[in-house]
């Protein structure tokens, strides 16, 4: 009988261990809660980037080392590192909205923002992105380019593109303002990009003004970014459908 008993209680052993474990549940993530500018009471922040002081001589760039480069530029290439217009503002500024949006989420863009590498220089110079939003980076010349963001917070990376080659696709997790671009191979091609968690931002052009429009109602610090002359603050308050203007002041030499 003690057997019997012993050969039951084994069998039941065996049984329940054969039987296997419930697969583990992995908590699901909460859905993102993106926030909704009421367009009733979204303002807007414009005004434009003066610059005091002698307008600089424009610099001529030595592309001779690439007659490819010389061809496919057409023309003499200048410098843009500090573009003074013919109306005293500048070019090539980015202003963005740096704190006030804390605790917002706002949906990633769809569409992609574009690089291209035409006649050996970047175009744009300055350009702003989202957080997450697809870079895609272009080569419209016929000879082989390099692009190079150098990143500190987000990930550094270095992709060759030759003549006819798709576009590649990138993308940055963090934010960052300003990541310098520049092609290891044609060393006088730079450009900056300005990775931001929100859709408010804008570079100045040929007029040196900016507009910033959708704007949430708060208290924000807005600031402009210039490769050579720096970075300025300025505190801003936008009421409901208030209309903000705020222009920058950079001095040269």
């Amino acid at each position: 009988m003690k057997q019997v008993y012993v050969l039951l209680c084994t069998m039941a052993l065996l049984s329940s261990c054969s039987k296997e474990k419930p697969a583990e549940t992995k908590p699901v993530p909460p859905p993102v809660v993106y926030f909704k500018v009421d367009p009733a009471t979204a303002g807007s922040v414009a005004g434009s980037i003066q610059y005091v002081g002698k307008r600089p001589a424009r610099k001529v760039v030595d592309m001779s080392s690439d007659p490819a480069c010389v061809d496919a530029h057409h023309g003499k290439a200048y410098d843009e590192s500090l573009v003074v217009n013919r109306n005293g503002t500048l070019a090539n500024v980015f202003v963005y909205i740096k704190s006030g949006l804390e605790g917002k989420t706002f949906p990633v863009p769809s569409t992609p923002v574009t690089i291209d590498q035409q006649g050996c220089w970047f175009h744009p110079r300055v350009l702003g992105i989202q957080v997450g939003q697809r870079l895609s980076v272009i080569n419209s010349d016929p000879v082989t380019h390099n692009i190079h963001p150098m990143a500190e917070i987000n990930r550094e990376w270095n992709h060759s593109q030759g003549a006819g080659d798709p576009p590649l696709a990138r993308k940055f997790l963090k934010p960052e303002v300003m990541i310098p671009v520049k092609c290891n191979i044609h060393s006088w091609m730079h450009a900056f990009i300005g990775v931001v968690d929100n859709p408010y931002y804008a570079v100045t052009g040929a007029d040196g003004t900016f507009k910033i429009d959708n704007l949430p109602p708060g208290d924000y610090v807005l600031e402009a970014w210039q490769e050579k002359l720096g970075r300025q603050d300025a505190k801003i308050a936008v009421g409901p459908s208030g209309k903000i203007e705020n222009s920058f002041t950079f001095k040269g030499e």
